[in-house]
């Protein structure tokens, strides 16, 4: 039984979440896993363990939950070696025995019998519609590899799926996970205004901002969700809801492609940053599907430091809608 609540490996204050996670021998091993698991596992902040499990079953695909708990059980199991035996076990061997693990179960799983039938001619596309009434705003936030640099995104559709404008914003010094959720929540807003929105529904793949948005406890990040909360009493109507990560690639997609854009805001009315992977219609996001988006940099974005003030966003609202009534194709309602 440990004598001391310090960790005996690096040395900082020991948790649940520091064995699995945050300690060094752990975060080595993570760096070996999938970027997309290891970065949804660095946001949810959940600090009870069992809680956090919820979470997870919750959020991730069965792929993933599987592949999370068994690199889970894999780090357990080396730091056991390395407290009760001092015999250390190197990332990439940790690494291998879960690949090793994983195929196993999957040569081991059932075989599911195929049942011939039609072939659906195209799958099911994620997207989420908003209510009738109602406009949808994707949100997400992304970290720079290489450098000290956080990106948050919004996309925004109507009802029937027609892209209606962009946003994001590249900010330097802030990589922390949750701090560019909460601040992504309110980039959805700032585009709602951008748009002249009165009717909004912000969906965000990180449960624990939207959570804090609904309770009265806002957390450590309380001053941003004030000033949200405040945004949201200047609109009609506004609603936060948490999706799966695969309902959020648009989004997801424009936050990672941005951290290598200048710093500022950058906006786009009526035209997409990438209408290959993020189309004027969602119905066409079938054919491009987990494709990593591109941003070309002839593409007409409003770029700004800081969001320009309600007189400018008023001003860039009209100009989208006039700009749309002219774009072939874009019906009006």
């Amino acid at each position: 039984m440990a004598t001391s609540s310090v960790c005996s490996i690096c040395g900082e204050q020991d948790s649940w979440r520091h064995s699995l996670i945050d300690c060094n021998m752990s975060r080595c091993v993570w760096a070996l896993a999938p970027e997309t698991l290891r970065e949804h596992m660095e946001r949810t902040a959940e600090p009870d363990a069992k809680q956090w499990i919820f979470v997870m079953i919750e959020s991730l695909s069965k792929e993933e939950l599987t592949r999370c708990f068994v690199t889970l059980w894999a780090i357990w199991y080396a730091r056991r070696k390395v407290l009760h035996e001092d015999h250390y076990q190197s990332p990439l061997s940790t690494h291998s025995f879960i690949e090793a693990f994983l195929r196993d179960l999957e040569i081991s799983a059932p075989k599911k019998e195929k049942i011939a039938g039609p072939r659906p001619s195209q799958p099911a596309v994620p997207w989420i519609p908003p209510p009738s009434s109602h406009v949808k705003i994707n949100v997400d936030a992304a970290v720079a590899k290489h450098s000290e640099t956080g990106a948050i995104a919004a996309v925004c559709r109507d009802k029937d799926g027609c892209f209606l404008g962009a946003s994001a914003l590249v900010i330097a010094g802030i990589t922390d996970p949750g701090t560019l959720e909460v601040l992504a929540c309110r980039e959805g807003l700032a585009l709602a205004e951008d748009l002249q929105i009165t009717h909004a529904r912000v969906a965000s793949d990180c449960l624990e901002v939207v959570t804090a948005l609904k309770s009265e406890n806002l957390g450590w990040f309380a001053l941003v969700l004030n000033e949200i909360k405040y945004r949201c009493s200047r609109l009609t109507s506004v609603s936060f809801v948490h999706e799966r990560r695969v309902s959020n690639v648009e989004a997801h997609s424009l936050a990672r492609a941005s951290t290598s854009r200048h710093f500022g805001r950058h906006l786009w009315l009526v035209e997409s940053p990438d209408p290959l992977c993020i189309p004027l219609w969602w119905t066409e996001a079938r054919r491009c599907r987990g494709r990593t988006c591109r941003i070309p940099r002839t593409c007409r974005a409003v770029s700004c430091s800081i969001a320009p003030p309600a007189a400018d966003r008023r001003l860039a609202g009209s100009a989208a809608a006039a700009a749309a009534a002219d774009a072939p194709g874009i019906p009006q309602e």
